[in-house]
């Protein structure tokens, strides 16, 4: 068994397999490394559609607000108008 061809086959064999096992290592960190830079990715995509949501709420209210407004000066535009018809009709 300790035949020189055998054991130059053997070394072969396990350097082989050393450096499958390193490729499957450098694999694996990579794969750890694209993860984390997922995950930041997904942290960051995650704070932005939290401040667009936050943002979307702010402009909502505000449209409602606007919207009130709107209301409330058609209204006295209206009362208005109306003060006016009725002058020019007393005065004819």
């Amino acid at each position: 068994m300790s035949d020189p061809a055998v054991i130059e086959q053997v070394t072969r064999r396990l350097l082989a397999a050393l450096d499958m096992l390193d490729s499957a290592v450098d694999r694996r960190i990579e794969i750890d490394r694209s993860r984390v830079v997922l995950t930041e990715q997904v942290h960051a995509l995650d704070a932005d559609r939290s401040k667009l949501a936050s943002d979307l709420d702010t402009q909502l209210a505000r449209a409602r607000s606007l919207e009130a407004a709107n209301r409330e000066v058609a209204k006295r535009l209206d009362a208005a108008m109306d003060n006016i018809r009725h002058v020019l009709e007393s005065q004819d």
